[in-house]
């Protein structure tokens, strides 16, 4: 049985976890740069992207942080292949991974189509969002407890990105900020 995310007793072991030290796993796409300016700029970009996959880790059923750990690591290989003009989705051969990639990658589409309406115009670059699924990425290791059925991460997305209120029964996820 998996404890709940907001579990009291889950919560204070995850305040005694040891972090798994970074110095001995290489950083992921070390070629792009993604600094402060860049997260501040897109604030509402990486609430969104959080919230997804924080809703999609919990609405699928067993996954983990490795799970999504591997979803993370499938769309920013998609994301790569747009950068040089091709389009090519990676799904990940793990069954878990590859709902929360789904899932999230619908959302991204509906985001785009919400933003569309909204503005006019796309304003979220698909090299914005590999930005932000490369730190999302680089989080997820610096979180991850090393357990392989851990939830660490998924708990620190959903502090990240509460779910807000759902009062006409609209996916939350999917509002603009």
């Amino acid at each position: 049985m998996t404890c709940p995310l907001d579990c009291e007793y889950l919560q204070d072991a995850r305040r005694h976890d040891k972090p798994v030290p970074l110095a001995s796993v290489k950083m992921p796409h070390e070629d792009i740069r993604v600094g402060e300016k860049f997260l501040r700029e897109h604030e509402e970009l990486l609430q969104f992207l959080a919230g997804s996959l924080s809703a999609a880790a919990v609405e699928t059923s067993g996954a983990a942080d490795f799970d999504v750990r591997d979803a993370l690591d499938a769309m920013i290989r998609t994301y790569r292949t747009l950068e040089a003009g091709v389009y090519y989705e990676t799904l990940p051969q793990n069954a878990l991974a590859s709902r929360v990639c789904r899932t999230v990658r619908d959302d991204i589409a509906r985001f785009h189509l919400e933003e569309r309406r909204e503005l006019g115009i796309p304003k979220t670059r698909d090299t914005d969002i590999l930005g932000m699924l490369v730190f999302l990425a680089r989080l997820e290791l610096d979180r991850n407890n090393g357990r392989r059925r851990g939830r660490a991460f998924i708990g620190l997305l959903r502090e990240l990105a509460p779910a807000p209120a759902n009062p006409g029964g609209t996916d939350s996820r999917l509002v603009l900020p």
